[in-house]
């Protein structure tokens, strides 16, 4: 709970859905009993903070239920592209005042495309429905008086009252507290690290070519090295190889042939590894092809200002041996982690604790808490126990057996509650039940069914954190907030209850492997590889741009790259 002081910049009294006046002082228990509170002119730890109630909306805006969103990833922004305009009163709280298309982020390493054709303006798009962005950073939020802390540029920190809220802030780069991975790597999360990459890779070509240089430093230079086999790695390393082959090779054609190395290190069995096994091969195969030498079952044990040490185990002594690589560019893209805001909700609330990541239902709603959603990089879908499930619905029946209908009704019941397991309940439905008559007694018994639905449960995987589960979250959420905006507050949470569950809809996974070719995995049962690939890759992700304006910008770089090359100046 925080300590608080009176409204500042409200300019007509706060009405609808706020029920809290301007004049309100909440303060903390701890506040409360202590002794007077020091003037608020007193810059002291404890000094009370301003509540933000007006933000200068309209009289109109103000009637309705004000809805805060906290971010400004794809989660958020497809949620504030998507609610009806004249909904709520929305308030876009970020530090970040841009959408960023993450998914050709590697080609910003590069000059494939330019920066900024990545880039939308969140006021542009805020602009649409009547949303109010706000530049600062959440701190902490106080459920209990549903006021959220943030702090602006300035280090000021205010409070902003909401009535719904939405928790889309994203996530940071994981590092496993592996030394000296803070302060030696380049991470590839945003565009400053984007920007930071391909500067640094002309600063590394053009310290390699100064004459004088020994022949070792050089190697050391000239080493990039990619810590992670996922799609971000795999596409960074596709890229690079691009630029050194089609751009590069012109104007430092020496050192490309007797210095440059290209090494990406995994921790599975394959890079890719979580699309179809056969797309890895291909994938793997082609960069052998194009001298990138990939390592895989090997895992980073430190690393220091130029070299980086991992271990990995010998195929014939089965033991782990240690083994550097000398580096002059590192790129760590290895999964993500909690911010330092969302570990503090994770540790305030019960069903939150010693959570990897904010635990939501299958409608969104964060667990512990009413009127407040968490989707995206910082949320996770819980996933059920179906065992768990089935095994309370058996306890009130008390048989030993189970008729076919009765099965039929549990498995659907549980399906329409957790679409999530759909996949896994469906072929199990189909497999147990076969052509058994609604009235045939089954002949699993109650132990036979438990132990398939033990091995349903050990399957059952958490939905990655991807741009596509994060816009599907988004769509479902803004559709559902549109259609609840127009219940009162004491018939929301009844009229929610009945609204379908989030299911998401896997419309299939993409990487690009360098030299004009991509690889496309659909999740069904069919893969793809090679320029057809390459193609679709390139429309698909032209197709999902945010608006005209960055379609045509990707379109016109894609152009002038194919035609004039990638431009090597450093800025």
């Amino acid at each position: 709970m925080f300590r608080t002081v009176q409204t500042v910049r409200l300019l007509r009294p706060s009405s609808g859905w706020l029920a809290r006046p301007a004049s309100t002082t909440p303060l903390s228990a701890s506040s409360a009993s202590s002794a007077p509170a020091e003037s608020p002119a007193t810059p002291t730890r404890d000094a009370p903070v301003p509540v933000l109630h007006d933000l200068e909306m309209s009289w109109e805006q103000r009637k309705r239920p004000r809805l805060v969103v906290l971010g400004t990833g794809w989660a958020a922004t497809t949620i504030v592209k998507q609610l009806r305009r004249g909904a709520f009163q929305t308030i876009v709280i970020s530090p970040t005042n841009y959408f960023l298309f993450t998914p050709l982020l590697p080609e910003a390493t590069t000059g494939t495309v330019e920066s900024r054709s990545l880039l939308e303006s969140i006021r542009k798009i805020c602009r649409r429905t009547e949303a109010r962005y706000v530049q600062a950073e959440t701190q902490d939020i106080d459920f209990e008086n549903k006021l959220v802390q943030v702090v602006d540029a300035n280090k000021d920190k205010y409070l902003v009252p909401y009535d719904k809220l939405v928790i889309a802030v994203g996530a940071r780069n994981e590092t496993y507290g592996i030394p000296g991975v803070i302060g030696n790597v380049h991470f590839l999360k945003n565009i400053q690290d984007a920007r930071r990459i391909r500067d640094r890779l002309m600063t590394l070509f053009e310290q390699a070519s100064f004459p004088g240089l020994s022949q070792e430093e050089r190697n050391r230079l000239l080493s990039f090295v990619i810590v992670g086999g996922g799609p971000t790695g795999v596409e960074f390393a596709a890229e690079l190889f691009d630029f050194l082959n089609q751009d590069l090779t012109t104007y430092f054609p020496d050192l490309l042939k007797s210095s440059v190395r290209v090494t990406l290190i995994q921790g599975a069995d394959h890079i890719l590894n979580t699309f179809d096994e056969a797309i890895s091969h291909y994938a793997e195969n082609r960069f052998r092809r194009q001298n990138i030498e990939v390592i895989t079952n090997a895992f980073v044990v430190s690393v220091e200002k130029d070299k980086i040490i991992y271990k990995r185990r010998d195929a014939r002594s089965s033991e782990f041996e240690l083994k550097e690589i000398p580096y002059g560019l590192c790129v760590w893209s290895t999964g993500i982690g909690m911010l330092d805001v969302t570990k503090r909700l994770t540790a305030k609330l019960e069903p939150q604790q010693h959570a990897r990541s904010l635990c939501v239902d299958s409608h969104l709603r964060l667990k512990g808490v009413d009127d407040v959603y968490a989707l995206g990089d910082c949320a996770t879908i819980k996933t059920p126990k179906t065992l768990e499930l089935t095994n309370e619905w058996l306890s009130k029946s008390g048989a030993d057996k189970v008729t076919a209908a009765g099965f039929d009704r549990l498995i659907t019941d549980i399906m329409n509650k957790h679409p999530e397991t759909r996949a896994h309940l469906t072929a199990l439905r189909q497999d147990i039940l076969g052509s058994s008559m609604p009235d045939e007694i089954l002949q699993l018994d109650i132990e036979g069914i438990k132990k398939r639905l033990e091995i349903v449960d050990k399957s059952m995987t958490l939905l990655p954190a991807t741009a596509q589960v994060a816009s599907q979250q988004g769509y479902y959420l803004a559709n559902k907030l549109n259609r609840l905006a127009k219940y009162e507050p004491r018939e929301w949470h009844q009229k929610e209850d009945w609204q379908r569950p989030f299911r998401y809809n896997h419309l299939g996974n993409f990487s690009y492997v360098g030299g004009e070719s991509a690889v496309f995995d659909s999740g069904k049962g069919w893969a793809s590889g090679g320029f057809s690939a390459f193609v679709l890759w390139r429309s698909a992700y032209l197709s999902r741009q945010v608006s005209l304006r960055t379609r045509v910008l990707l379109a016109w770089d894609w152009f002038k790259t194919y035609v004039f090359g990638r431009d090597i100046s450093k800025i």
